[in-house]
């Protein structure tokens, strides 16, 4: 098996009902819909998190256009996507949507999963590995792996597993900034401990007993214990997907997109400098000073 160099992050990208949940339950044993709406209706809502091995963490998104918004919180910080396309629907509009928002992120690598391949004749999965390669082609998938993948059978996992360390051993290695800086995307309760939130470490490190600034509310908060795959730490450092319980604070005052940081380090402000993308197949062009308000109305 090849050896991990760090903690890596994966996540899942694709149409709703493709697999996305079934293919991590295969990969690590664990179904990741957890909450009760989710089981009773069979559809990943909110982000699901599993662990592959000691070093891979992987978030399961939701692949409704309905939950676009849960999905970009689980790529934001990705350091690998498995792209699924069930072979029996082939590319669906959540399949175009989804690569349009790792475009976006600028994810760099992603294995391409072609699932419920069980379900269709050999040579139409043929075809839709054609029409997926048209799909991507331009764009950081154009040279990607296809896994063609059943997760009733578990006929190619084996060879998914192996692929998915193979290109983690060649994956980028963050920028570390040397201050310690978390986007948070869980916020939950343990019983005996209190608030914990979740996240992976985009800068820095981070110890038990530290101080730490909660932002954008600049709130200083005392850091009571780590946790890695459910295992306490002495340390969390850049790459980790990381859980810190938080002393002096309830859940309800923290918020999903909220920021952990080495305290006095950042300002919140209304203010930024970015660079702005217009997708290739955005429905309207825009137009020199056009506010949104303006875009909406057209």
């Amino acid at each position: 098996m090849t050896i991990m160099k760090r903690h890596y992050v994966v996540g899942t990208a694709g149409h709703i009902d493709h697999g996305k949940t079934s293919l991590v339950k295969q990969l690590t044993g664990k179904n990741t819909d957890w909450l009760q709406e989710e089981i009773a209706r069979g559809m990943t809502i909110d982000l699901g998190f599993a662990f592959l091995g000691d070093n891979i963490t992987i978030i399961d998104v939701p692949g409704h256009e309905r939950f676009v918004r849960n999905m970009v919180a689980g790529v934001s910080t990705i350091d690998l996507v498995l792209f699924v396309i069930a072979a029996d629907d082939g590319v669906m509009p959540q399949t175009r949507e989804h690569l349009d928002i790792l475009k976006l992120l600028q994810i760099k690598q992603g294995i391409i999963v072609i699932s419920k391949i069980d379900l269709v004749e050999d040579d139409w999965v043929e075809l839709v590995i054609e029409d997926v390669k048209e799909v991507v082609r331009g764009t950081f998938l154009e040279k990607a792996p296809i896994v063609p993948i059943s997760n009733e059978s578990g006929s190619g996992i084996d060879e998914l597993k192996k692929c998915i360390f193979d290109q983690l051993a060649h994956a980028e290695e963050r920028q570390d900034r040397g201050i310690f800086r978390l986007p948070i995307d869980r916020v939950f309760t343990m019983k005996g401990f209190g608030t914990v939130v979740a996240g992976t470490v985009l800068s820095g490190s981070l110890t038990p007993d530290q101080n730490v600034e909660l932002l954008p509310q600049r709130q200083k908060l005392r850091v009571r214990g780590l946790q890695i795959h459910e295992q306490n730490e002495k340390i969390v450092k850049i790459g980790d997907r990381a859980a810190i319980n938080l002393a002096g604070i309830e859940k309800d005052a923290i918020s999903r997109g909220d920021v952990l940081a080495a305290p006095d380090s950042f300002r919140p402000t209304r203010f930024f400098d970015g660079k702005f993308y217009l997708l290739e197949n955005a429905p309207k062009n825009l137009k020199y000073n056009q506010n949104s308000i303006e875009h909406r109305n057209q």
